[in-house]
């Protein structure tokens, strides 16, 4: 957490010297242009790969508990259509990305909506109000992150990987840089997009393992060891450096080193080694994790307060010096504050209305105006919080891995200890429809928190081609709109078509699992029942004061520091995805000590972050792909034509083709670092900040 106190001085230096150039070309283009920023055929391309991704998504994440971040294959994508108009720039290929991001981002609300379906207070979606949730909460998500902006994006140091990534596949498209050099990054983007694509095919076709993982004894407990066979998590490790992911690697092992073997003793005399080690770790393990979380982002929060508030005063000082004529720059321009702060109240109106409608016909009527008034508060208070937080996760360690779902079970034990609080005894008569209106009101939240979570990646993308701050806000809003009218007939049919596990009457073969839809359910239904295990959730929050401690001490008498939440994030992920995220930073972090040895040593480096981004690329592509396939066919293995019987071989065969592509990858660009012309001082990446983090 020491670096939080470099925000004002290294983050703006080490952040901002690769866009200075890039924005002063873009300010120059959008006054000689100035409808080509945010134009309507930006917003209608945007709308369009809204539809396709907020789709995908919505169907992977109820099946298997995961999404896919859609920014760079927006941006990917856009680059190859405008790239056909002339007058195209990269500004508005970012606003492309933004609104096909927003949107695709929000179709995480499906981790808490379905579970009023789940516990039978719906029957269904309906579509204006499932519609109202989502946008008036995506909206709020917006609002909030605008002053973020200037705490979290340009005053500071976070990596944000998925928004640098998204920034380099948008400038190697754009006509307007250097040929040269733009031919040579696109050419690593597209190495690495290949070869990640390449090993996703394979895993689908069932060629090779998506993943490794073995489960064993330790004394009468059990763990895991395990890893994905992602480039894209290799890339996103790169990304994010050494410092989050030892903090990382500190999380995993005291999950899988110490809790696991501990809560498991005992527990698997009667089942299967594999089954008792998954279903305790996502249940008890995780809960644990969520504990630690909640404490890390609450003191992650503490010290983030102060660049929050003077982020705050900075736009209101923006604004007025705006007011009064005078000159600010294009890429300093936020929507003015009294504008966010109007959209943040008035929104309270629909909110309120959502709840009185969700209320009224309901048996627990008689406690509507107290609830009503807990949660507008609960909304406009914690929202804030919970968008500080995501926004800081996703600059740690990228949207898409930024674990949400342990946001959603800080927001959930929340809302139903409240509603717990003002109910009283009427959770013995009806805990049905009390947990309904917990979920009801950590949606609203979790609209918030998901759009956040994504948002300050955009805003960093921005920053980094030099976009205009208000355009893009404006951007993320429509994509809001978009996504929230296309969510609710995708959960309908699919509801429709397949079902959730657990509904009466469903095919359980072929049921839609909404793992974390279920997660939540489940715990609110544990507190207004009264069984809920705080006394895990106690000793994760116990394990997270630990984490503070040993980071401020660190903090003060090294140079090292050890993220309270990036601790948190690796007790709660799984074990295959943490472990990669920490290889990858490791084999970044070595590349990079190469690199600086180099006689081009940021040109060198730069090339590091592009193909570590062609990684991220390869693989987002692909997954888009793939989930059309499987909702065309209804089958989520429809490319799997390899037999099962091959699946030993295809462990094997997958550890050899990973590390090859992996290692023929991080050679070839060595070799083409050395081919590449002087770079301009201008084009330096942010990499150099990764490296100070070592």
């Amino acid at each position: 957490m020491q670096k939080l106190k470099r925000f004002t001085k290294e983050g703006e230096k080490s952040l901002s010297n690769q866009p200075a150039a890039a924005a002063t070309n873009n300010a120059e283009a959008q006054s000689a242009h100035p409808y080509r920023e945010l134009t309507f055929r930006a917003v209608i391309i945007g709308g369009l790969i809204t539809l396709i991704f907020t789709a995908a998504n919505a169907y992977l994440g109820l099946k298997v508990g995961l999404t896919f971040a859609t920014s760079i294959p927006a941006a990917v994508i856009s680059m190859a259509i405008l790239r056909y108009f002339h007058d195209h720039t990269v500004v508005e290929n970012n606003i492309v990305q933004t609104i096909a991001s927003a949107a695709g981002t929000l179709s995480a609300i499906i981790f808490v909506v379905p579970g009023l379906v789940m516990v039978g207070y719906w029957s269904g979606f309906p579509y204006w109000e499932t519609t109202a949730v989502c946008m008036v909460g995506g909206i709020l998500g917006v609002m909030y992150s605008i002053p973020l902006r200037r705490a979290l994006v340009t005053g500071s140091d976070l990596p944000y990987p998925e928004g640098v990534a998204a920034a380099e596949v948008l400038k190697v498209g754009d006509e307007n840089g250097s040929t040269e050099e733009n031919r040579r990054g696109l050419l690593v983007i597209i190495w690495g997009g290949l070869a990640s694509a390449g090993m996703a095919l394979l895993t689908a076709l069932k060629a090779t393992a998506g993943s490794l993982s073995a489960n064993f004894r330790i004394g009468a407990g059990g763990t895991m060891i395990g890893g994905s066979l992602s480039l894209a998590l290799m890339g996103v490790g790169h990304l994010v450096g050494p410092a989050v992911g030892t903090a990382m690697l500190v999380g995993l092992l005291i999950s899988y080193g110490i809790l696991l073997p501990v809560l498991t003793q005992g527990q698997i005399a009667n089942q299967d080694l594999g089954d008792a080690v998954s279903t305790i770790f996502a249940h008890d393990v995780r809960m644990i994790g969520a504990g630690a979380m909640a404490v890390a982002a609450v003191w992650t929060l503490l010290k983030i307060i102060g660049p929050i508030l003077r982020g705050i005063a900075d736009s209101l000082k923006s604004s007025k010096l705006r007011e009064t004529g005078s000159q600010v720059p294009l890429t300093e321009q936020d929507i003015p504050f009294k504008y966010v702060a109007a959209i943040t109240l008035l929104s309270m109106i629909p909110i309120g209305l959502l709840l009185w409608n969700f209320l009224r016909n309901s048996p627990i009527s008689h406690h509507l105006v107290a609830l009503i008034m807990l949660s507008i508060l609960f909304v406009l208070v914690l929202g804030l919080l919970i968008a500080s937080i995501c926004g800081y996760m996703a600059g740690l360690i990228g949207a898409s891995n930024s674990p949400i779902s342990g946001v959603g079970i800080i927001v959930i034990i929340a809302a139903s200890l409240l509603i717990l609080l003002v109910t009283g005894n009427t959770s013995q008569t009806h805990p049905t429809e009390l947990t309904a209106y917990a979920l009801f009101t950590t949606a609203i939240v979790f609209g918030i928190a998901t759009i956040s979570n994504d948002n300050l990646q955009d805003l960093k993308t921005g920053q980094l081609v030099g976009a205009t701050p208000w355009k893009q806000q404006v951007a993320l809003i429509v994509g809001v709109i978009f996504g929230s009218l296309v969510i609710p007939p995708v959960l309908q049919l699919l509801m429709t078509s397949f079902g959730f596990s657990g509904m009466e009457g469903v095919d359980e073969t072929t049921a839609l699992q909404a793992p974390q839809a279920t997660l939540l359910s489940t715990i609110a239904k544990g507190i207004f029942g009264g069984d809920m295990n705080w006394q895990l959730f106690g000793l994760g929050a116990l394990i997270g004061v630990g984490v503070v401690i040993v980071d401020e001490i660190m903090g003060r008498v090294s140079r090292f520091n050890l993220a309270p939440l990036a601790v948190g994030m690796g007790m709660y992920l799984n074990i295959t995805t943490t472990l990669v995220i920490a290889l990858g930073a490791l084999v970044g972090w070595i590349y990079n000590r190469w690199a600086q040895r180099q006689e081009k040593a940021e040109q060198s480096k730069r090339l590091g972050v592009l193909l570590a981004t062609g990684l991220i690329v390869g693989d987002s592509l692909f997954g888009i792909l793939n989930a059309g396939i499987i909702g065309a066919t209804s089958n989520a293995n429809a490319l799997g034509i390899v037999p099962d019987s091959f699946a030993p071989v295809a462990k094997v065969v997958g550890v050899v083709i990973f590390v090859g592509l992996l290692a023929v990858s991080y050679r070839w660009v060595m070799k083409k670092s050395g081919e590449s012309a002087p770079m301009p001082a201008s084009d330096m990446t942010n990499e150099e900040t990764t490296e100070s983090q070592a």
